[in-house]
């Protein structure tokens, strides 16, 4: 069995997000409204993984 690309993108893309998250965090002086931004970004990739992972395990 392969790993859908697009699974794999999306997965790729929260890591990402998670760390600029994180960095942003740590940054003084940052955009205040950066990281709630961010995090939003992030449950909605969070929210399509979730949708693609439960539609290829119905695919089986």
């Amino acid at each position: 069995m392969s790993v859908n690309p697009h699974i794999f993108h999306l997965t790729a893309l929260h890591r990402r997000l998670d760390e600029a998250v994180r960095r942003e965090a740590r940054r003084r002086g940052g955009d205040p409204f950066r990281v709630p931004r961010l995090k939003k970004l992030k449950l909605a990739v969070k929210d399509r993984l979730a949708s693609l992972m439960r539609r290829s395990v119905r695919a089986r």
